[in-house]
């Protein structure tokens, strides 16, 4: 899945795959995650937060499910 880059001090990198509503995150510590059944506008929400870092904490870790890929 191709990522984009962002500006955050604890996500590298974020990816999105509309089809399966898979959200990938790699995060700086080198750790990639992939989030299932993420709706599309979570995403939307998450690449325009201003803090990217705490979108992510409040709106989707822990609230869907998730697989290590790396």
């Amino acid at each position: 899945m191709d990522r984009q880059r962002v500006s955050s001090s604890n996500l590298e990198s974020i990816g999105y795959d509309s089809d399966d509503e898979i959200l990938e995150i790699k995060f700086h510590n080198g750790g990639i995650y992939q989030y299932s059944n993420v709706p599309y506008e979570k995403y939307e929400s998450l690449m325009s937060a201003s803090s990217k870092g705490s979108y992510f904490s409040r709106f989707i870790k822990d609230r869907y499910r998730c697989k290590k890929i790396r």
